[in-house]
């Protein structure tokens, strides 16, 4: 099978560890041992997240230069290298020797007159208390929002992913048989001008989204969506809660879901099935395989079928 594999931000950085090289480089290490697994008997195309990082990027910006911040286009690419270059590195030292891998920069276009510029819904960065949340409202032009019980983290617009370029260099190197890391951080976005060339925004598009685009586009059979929850969950918090294995596009669009967390994943996984993909998963980093073989996470299909 051709697998498109989108890796959560917190799945590479997770809750509450510091934002650190070594937390990071740790956590690539176990990623890489799950991925090399899934890739012994499937060809994988690998995406990522990018929420804590490009936070963090955009915070020590703002420390360095409070008057002229680093646009989030520019921290998007930043981040998109610097964990590319991670997955990249402890994958190859995964792999059987000989194995092929390239990171590559990618951009997605957007709808500059996309709502979700007027309604910033993605998370980045770390978790603040109250007390850190209202003195970053006093020097930054920053959305901060609770996040549960947790604490407050910043929001941004996060538009919806209209096309990949630069696909014909991705596809290239897949169908050579090289695993490539593109589309990092639901890609770097841009929109286009009058002149039909391209400028950089102020965004950070949803990886699962861009992820189910590159998946349909390229023709994979699934779509895998790796982050640190053991599955989707009916009535999450509550104390019917429970934990979802199979299920249909049509029974997920009937129920609701967190738009800063599960929404999107959710969407990304009735999109791309309904577009003809035969699986869509969503679990943890290291049941990738089990999900793909039906022992773990959740899976999402088209009516009726049942086999992978």
């Amino acid at each position: 099978m051709r697998i498109v594999v989108a890796l959560g931000g917190n799945a590479l950085l997770k809750r509450g560890e510091p934002m650190t090289d070594a937390a990071q480089r740790a956590n690539v290490a176990v990623a890489a041992i799950a991925l090399a697994e899934l890739a012994k008997d499937h060809q994988i195309v690998i995406a990522h997240g990018n929420g804590p990082q490009v936070g963090l990027l955009a915070l020590q910006g703002a420390a360095y230069a409070p008057d002229t911040p680093w646009p989030l286009d520019v921290l998007g690419a930043e981040s998109e290298g610097m964990i590319g270059y991670l997955i990249e590195q402890e994958l190859i030292n995964a792999l059987p020797a000989g194995a092929e891998c390239a990171t590559l920069l990618t951009r997605v276009e957007v709808d500059a007159d996309d709502p979700a510029f007027k309604r910033p819904t993605k998370p980045i960065g770390p978790v603040y208390t109250e007390e850190q949340a209202d003195k970053l409202r006093e020097t930054h032009p920053w959305t901060l929002v609770a996040e549960g019980q947790s604490g407050f983290r910043r929001v941004v617009p996060s538009p919806a992913p209209m096309r990949i370029l630069g696909l014909k260099s991705i596809r290239l190197l897949v169908d050579s048989g090289i695993t490539v890391i593109c589309a990092g951080g639901g890609g770097i976005p841009v929109v286009r001008r009058a002149d039909a060339s391209m400028q950089g925004i102020e965004a950070v598009i949803d990886k699962d989204r861009t992820s189910a685009l590159l998946a349909e586009a390229l023709g994979a059979d699934a779509l895998l969506m790796l982050t640190d929850v053991a599955s989707v969950y009916r009535a999450w918090g509550t104390p019917e809660q429970a934990a979802i294995d199979e299920i249909t596009p049509a029974e997920l669009d009937a129920m609701d879901f967190a738009e800063g967390s599960m929404g999107p994943k959710v969407a990304a996984a009735s999109s791309f099935v309904l577009g003809g993909g035969r699986l869509a998963g969503i679990g943890r980093l290291q049941d990738a395989r089990a999900i793909i073989e039906s022992r773990a996470g959740t899976r999402i299909r088209p009516p009726g079928r049942q086999d992978t």
